[in-house]
């Protein structure tokens, strides 16, 4: 049961519980139309008039009917026309489709695991189910197992961890069949395709132990997994029959590096991960749903594979500038994307996300070629460390690679609202080629109003840009000398991300200064 922790612009890696394309149906122009010319204003979408019938999975987008008087039809909210669009709960056809089943006979001399009972639904919105929610197993009476995780306990993890490496994959695929195998009520909480999923629970598990040291880390690291995972639907009592798998599944692939002692010691940190999760969800339960929905109500193409969001959730929406929430389509259920706000919180309410098509990416094709107004999505809470104190006063200094512009538009607005007198802001806003600097504009209008703020594009590649300096972006930044003084922040794609640390680490900036959420898939897929 995992999530992780992710890098600006696309974030975390590692979701335990829990990825196409579409043919285009058009964004802010007419289906079929051109794209925007480079640095043209956006034309006005046209927003369709509200529909009879309420969205099924999967449906195409609304097509935008031809404007008769020459303005668009007036919006009109569409959360009372779809109760329940993707929910996972009573009703969910998803989940009846395998919580439904009865219960196979056992087998001749076979006795059936005793967790197979099926669990009532978790009403969305309710506290984190209590044990009596889920199947009755729990793992097996062990008073050693109610020990603190020692030093040597992480030793013996890592060192089972080492052997089970090389053949992670059959690992996690021996795991997920026991799982499914022996509790098919929680087959509804997974997508239906896994092949993204297998690899994040060894990636998680590792990070777990080798943060073992950092208590205080590990446990805010977890609390936000806890929290997460109840947008899947997870029940407190779904933690004890993952438990039991995981470790037969681990046993099963650790070969002499598995004895008494090392299945204890695995028992003790999965107590403490699942009850730093469990804590966790279930105080946050207490404030907030464990998903919102939100209506798309404006769709508008910046480049051929580039797509601004603006969403408006059913409810007040919490979140900080350089966080980033993680999205599921009606069209794909059960796989979540993560994706940064673009903009600071609005007094209306409305959420900005960018958002690029990648290639075989499920949710962002979706997102990209497929989503209209009128759509609506859900997202989980917000999450990311990537936040700025503003009232602070030292320099700030941002870096953004492609859609990783996203969340550095976001703290430029929030300093320009809350930032103190003095304090400048330069902003490196890279890509490879003039097209992809599609916010560069909507920045440079910014510092046009904001003297404390700079505007630097970047180019990697070819293409006239005014003022653009030229080469990578994170060598172009180092070029500048000394950033001493200053806090950074990073976003971008992983590797953009990674040497942009090691530019500013060599440039004078303290390690504490340096700020991003850095995973491999914070937006790729």
């Amino acid at each position: 049961m995992t999530d992780a922790v992710p890098a600006g612009g696309a974030a975390p890696a590692a979701d335990v519980l829990s990825t196409g394309g579409a043919v285009p149906t058009g964004g802010a122009g007419p289906a079929g139309g051109d794209l925007p010319a480079a640095g043209a204003a956006p034309a006005r979408p046209v927003i369709p008039e509200r529909p009879t019938q309420p969205p099924t999975v999967p449906a195409p987008s609304y097509p935008a009917p031809p404007s008769t008087t020459g303005t668009a039809p007036a919006f009109q909210p569409l959360f009372a026309d779809a109760p329940g669009l993707n929910w996972s709960g009573q009703g969910d056809r998803w989940s009846e489709a395998w919580a439904a089943q009865p219960p196979a006979a056992p087998r001749p001399g076979h006795t059936s695991h005793p967790a197979s009972t099926p669990h009532p639904a978790h009403t969305p919105g309710l506290p984190v189910g209590h044990p009596a929610d889920a199947p009755d197993s729990a793992p097996r009476s062990n008073p050693a197992v109610d020990l603190p995780l020692t030093s040597h306990d992480v030793d013996l993890i890592l060192a089972s961890l080492a052997v089970v490496e090389p053949v992670a994959d059959r690992a996690t695929a021996h795991f997920y069949a026991l799982l499914f195998l022996r509790h098919p009520e929680v087959r509804s909480l997974f997508p239906a395709a896994m092949d993204v999923q297998r690899d994040r629970l060894f990636r998680t598990l590792l990070a777990a132990a080798r943060g073992a040291g950092d208590p205080a880390a590990l446990r805010a690291r977890l609390g936000a997994l806890g929290r997460g995972h109840r947008r899947y639907g997870t029940l407190t009592g779904h933690y004890a029959p993952v438990g039991e798998c995981l470790v037969q599944a681990l046993a099963a692939f650790a070969g002499s590096r598995w004895d008494a002692g090392t299945e204890i010691a695995w028992r003790r940190a999965y107590r403490l991960i699942s009850t730093t999760m469990i804590e966790a969800a279930e105080e946050a339960a207490r404030t907030s749903p464990p998903w919102w929905q939100g209506e798309v109500v404006r769709h508008e193409r910046r480049t051929r594979d580039v797509a601004v969001i603006t969403v408006r959730p059913d409810q007040a929406y919490p979140f900080r500038a350089g966080q980033y929430c993680s999205l599921e389509t009606p069209w794909w259920p059960r796989v979540w994307r993560h994706y940064s706000f673009a903009s600071a919180p609005r007094p209306d309410g409305l959420l900005t996300f960018h958002v690029k098509a990648v290639q075989a990416g499920w949710v962002s094709n979706a997102l990209v070629h497929r989503a209209a107004p009128g759509d609506v999505l859900r997202l989980g809470p917000a999450a990311g460390a990537m936040t700025v104190d503003h009232t602070a006063g030292a320099d700030l200094l941002c870096l953004g690679g492609g859609t990783g512009i996203a969340p550095i538009r976001a703290l430029v607005e929030e300093a320009a609202e809350h930032g103190v007198s003095g304090r400048s802001v330069e902003v490196f806003y890279g890509a490879r080629r003039a097209a992809e600097l599609y916010e560069l504009d909507g920045l440079r209008e910014l510092a046009g109003r904001n003297p404390w703020l700079t505007v630097r594009p970047v180019l990697s590649g070819t293409g006239p840009v005014e003022g653009a300096l030229s080469g990578e972006l994170p060598e172009v930044v180092g070029r500048f000398g000394s950033w001493a003084g200053r806090e950074a922040v990073l976003s971008g794609p992983p590797a953009m991300v990674r040497r942009g640390v090691e530019a500013l680490l060599r440039a004078g900036v303290p390690a504490g200064r340096i700020r991003h959420d850095l995973v491999g898939d914070l937006a790729a897929g």
